[in-house]
């Protein structure tokens, strides 16, 4: 595999924007446990979402303090702040939910200790001698996060252009959370990407990182929705399958395997920018009308 790449990412300019973090507010009063009506499997495969984002966006807040004093690009050292901003707020946000999924009958502490564990523990800071070591360790962090990032713009795309949610009735409150968030991911999707690049660029760390992060991905998303599927009081006999997450996706209340499948390429290519992906513009028009970041009003 060669690690001179031919052609560098082309960013699309009219993209970018500056990133703030916005003051948001959610009732969970009236939420029901099922707020996907008559779909508790696509219903519990979203609700990992507040299990694994607390943790794993204070753990990228964590890397990207280290990283901010080797930033060169003033520009781009913005952009970093700025998103460390809108990610403390995501893991807020979801870390919030928690005590609703407790008063349901529904509590995710066995799982999110594991989680936490996996973002402190093992992708935590290491002690390692100073110099090449404790270089490759945050450069390898710094990739896994861009990799990551890749998907969670994947899932902001999907969640604005989910419909299928509105036409069968998901609870308004859980449905602005997801597109809030779905739609700063896409705001900011590009951060990440261009960090990784400022301070590395290396394609085979690029490929071997995504390779790491779709797995972990994969592996703590299926262990999510079963322990959710399995745990859930109002369930007989809860379980969760890739037969159900195909059904889901060509029902159009999860994204298609298919479609998460077409997305690895795209992550790959040499000339991947994440700006080439989701509208900015279709983000921004929601986040202005969003009741959670202009008032957290039940609609």
């Amino acid at each position: 595999m060669s690690n001179t790449q031919p052609a560098r990412p082309v960013p699309v300019a009219s993209e970018h924007i500056p990133l703030a973090a916005r003051k948001v507010a959610f009732d969970w009063d009236q939420t029901p446990l099922h707020w996907l009506p008559g779909e508790p499997f696509a219903t519990h495969t979203m609700n990992v979402l507040h299990l694994l984002l607390p943790a794993g966006e204070r753990w990228f807040v964590h890397v990207y303090k280290q990283v901010l004093p080797r930033i060169t690009d003033e520009q781009l050292r913005e952009d970093v702040i700025g998103f460390i901003g809108q990610e403390a707020m995501h893991s807020q946000a979801h870390d919030e939910v928690l005590p609703h999924l407790r008063r349901q009958g529904l509590d995710p502490t066995p799982y999110t200790a594991q989680v936490d564990w996996l973002f402190e523990k093992l992708l935590g800071d290491r002690t390692l001698p100073p110099g090449r070591a404790g270089e490759w360790w945050l450069k390898e962090r710094v990739a896994m996060i861009a990799a990551i990032e890749h998907y969670t713009a994947f899932l902001g795309d999907w969640v604005l252009n989910a419909t299928e949610l509105d036409r069968r009735g998901a609870d308004p409150v859980m449905l602005d959370l997801l597109r809030w968030h779905g739609a700063e991911e896409v705001e900011h999707r590009s951060v990440a990407f261009e960090l990784f690049t400022h301070l590395d660029g290396n394609y085979r760390r690029r490929v071997r990182t995504w390779a790491t992060a779709f797995s972990a991905l994969v592996f703590l998303w299926q262990r999510g929705t079963r322990f959710f599927m399995e745990n859930d009081p109002t369930l007989v006999d809860g379980r969760a399958s890739l037969r159900d997450l195909q059904r889901a996706g060509r029902r159009g209340v999860l994204p298609s395997p298919r479609a998460m499948a077409a997305s690895i390429p795209r992550y790959l290519s040499r000339t991947y920018h994440p700006s080439q992906e989701g509208s900015t513009a279709q983000a921004m028009a929601y986040l202005a009308s969003s009741p959670g970041a202009n008032g957290g009003a039940r609609t």
